[in-house]
Formats: structure tokens, C-alpha cells, sequence
């Protein structure tokens, strides 16, 4: 929707480069990709977009160079700092006890838990996995455990002038990305949410409802650039 009316670049996280995460890995090498992508192409500053922990590593990425950017947009990043409410801590907890698990087990469970009560999680397309796959639960387990170890410096962030959009689903667990949202609300100076209510972490908007999403970026965009 957007290919012929931005100049765009996608690019995969840096935990899932190689066929295990690295042993030494942190949100440092996720920001550190961004920028060494960005120089690639010439972009002195730019719009800055991330999905899930693409969506963690953009607000990270926000906090260390937030002069580089000229609008975030973040759909249900996987995290925002440490400092969580009661209800994200508590699942986030429940995210830790996932751990031990073989990797099938682990991706169920993974799943369900950022889902809305009730709401079942997508079934898998027929035949054989595609061999990215088996990079997830390992990556996942490496994300996690530099979600717990990253800090975010919240300073810089409440001083970030730049519009910052936030995309949720609502069918989405409630406990974590509508409040993180709401926290997220009270650092930005300018902060928008936009609730799909029949998408969720893993029927996202820039799946299903491209279009929609399509013309809320390009309202950032423009906006920011004015």
C-alpha cells in the first residue's frame, strides 16, 4: 500500500541474523542495527516503524538517537522499559515461566498469553514450517532475557518533540499493550493511539488491514514533516 508513495526499507532483528542469537546479546545490537541500516542508505534522519520486539527496539533506538528521527510509530512493541504497571509485571511474569519449555509448548503458551481471554490463537498454515521458523523460540527466549537485563532512559523520551503513533489490537491482551499505552501516553508530548478492535498481536493491521494502516502512517508522515 505504501511501496509506491515512500521511500521504505525493511529490516529484520539482529537476534535472528544468525541461526542462534548471539551469546552476548542485547537491545544495543538491535540499536546499533538500526543506525548501521540507516547510514546504509543515506537517511540522516527518517521515520522509524517497529512491530513487536521490532516495536522495543525503535523505542530503544528513540531513547540513544532520538534527533535521527522524524516520527516513531510503534504497533504493540514487545516492551517499554522496566518500569511496568502491576498488571504488565504480572504478565510479564507469566512470559519468564514459559522458559523450561520444549520449543512447540513454548510457542503455544507464547502466543495464547498475548491474547485477549477467550480469544484463540491462529492455526497454523498447512504443511511444513518455513525454516525461519525454528530461529523463534530461541530468539524469543534471548528477547526476553534482554528485555529483563535493557534499560530505558525515559529522559530523553520526555523530551522527544516528534510525533510517535502506537497501534493496538483488540483482541490483544488488554493487561499489556492497552497499558502500556496508557504509560506511554504520559512520557510522549505528542502521542497517538489507534485501536483496530478486530486485529491482534498475531492478526496485525499490517496484515489485514493494510489500507487503514497505510493512511494513519502517511498522516504521521506528513504531519511530521510539516
Amino acid at each position: 500500500m505504501l511501496r509506491d508513495r515512500v521511500d521504505a526499507f525493511a529490516k529484520d532483528l539482529e537476534v535472528y541474523a544468525g541461526d542462534r542469537p548471539p551469546t552476548d546479546y542485547d537491545l544495543d545490537m538491535e540499536v546499533e542495527g538500526v543506525q548501521r541500516e540507516a547510514d546504509n542508505h543515506g537517511f540522516d534522519r527518517f521515520h522509524l516503524l517497529g512491530y513487536s520486539a521490532g516495536g522495543a527496539s525503535s523505542l530503544a533506538f528513540a531513547a540513544r538517537h532520538g534527533e535521527r528521527l522524524l516520527s516513531l510509530a510503534l504497533l504493540e512493541p514487545a516492551w517499554a522499559g522496566n518500569e511496568r504497571t502491576e498488571e504488565e509485571e504480572a504478565l510479564w511474569l507469566r512470559f519468564h515461566a514459559l522458559e523450561p519449555l520444549p520449543p512447540d509448548q513454548f510457542m503455544t503458551a507464547f502466543m495464547r498469553l498475548q491474547l485477549a481471554p477467550g480469544v484463540e490463537p491462529p492455526l497454523p498454515p498447512e504443511g511444513p514450517a518455513p525454516p525461519w521458523m525454528a530461529k523463534r523460540p530461541a530468539g524469543l527466549r534471548a528477547l526476553i532475557d534482554a528485555f529483563d537485563c535493557g534499560k530505558l532512559d525515559l529522559e530523553p523520551l520526555f523530551s522527544f518533540d516528534q510525533p510517535v503513533y502506537f497501534a493496538h489490537g483488540g483482541r490483544s491482551h488488554p493487561d499489556y499493550y492497552s497499558r502500556m499505552a496508557d504509560r506511554l501516553a504520559t512520557i510522549f508530548s505528542d502521542f497517538t493511539v489507534e485501536t483496530f478492535p478486530e486485529r491482534h498481536h498475531f492478526d496485525p493491521p499490517h496484515r489485514v488491514e493494510p489500507e487503514r494502516l497505510a493512511s494513519s502512517l502517511l498522516a504521521l508522515w506528513q504531519r511530521a514533516e510539516a
